[in-house]
């Protein structure tokens, strides 16, 4: 299984592409630090689902309980849906090193 990434090396990577496609300025070093506060936001998502799952008991009243579904599971389609389009409006692609997480290979 392949090391998990760090967000200061994925901030660089981006970084490194935005420089090797030429594209330069501070509108898109501010884009890339959007992306990484939306990476610490996914990755808070990923950890509440695993912790309290899909769905979440909660109480209506003294003796009224029930379940419904985790909010952070839409929250984490979203946050992903604007990353990706963060990178798209970077111009940036999946990088093609070979860096795949087992996860990723299905």
């Amino acid at each position: 299984m392949a090391k998990k990434a760090t967000k200061k090396e994925i901030k660089q990577d981006l970084l490194d592409q935005l420089d090797r496609n030429g594209t330069t300025g501070k509108y898109y070093i501010d884009l890339v630090d959007d992306y990484i506060d939306l990476y610490d936001t996914k990755e808070k998502l990923i950890k509440d689902i695993k912790e309290r799952g899909v769905t979440c008991k909660y109480q209506n009243g003294e003796n009224q309980w029930g379940y419904k579904k985790n909010d952070s599971v839409d929250q984490l389609l979203k946050v992903n849906q604007q990353m990706l389009k963060l990178l798209d409006a970077l111009g940036i692609k999946p990088s093609q090193d070979g860096d795949v997480d087992d996860d990723e290979e299905m």
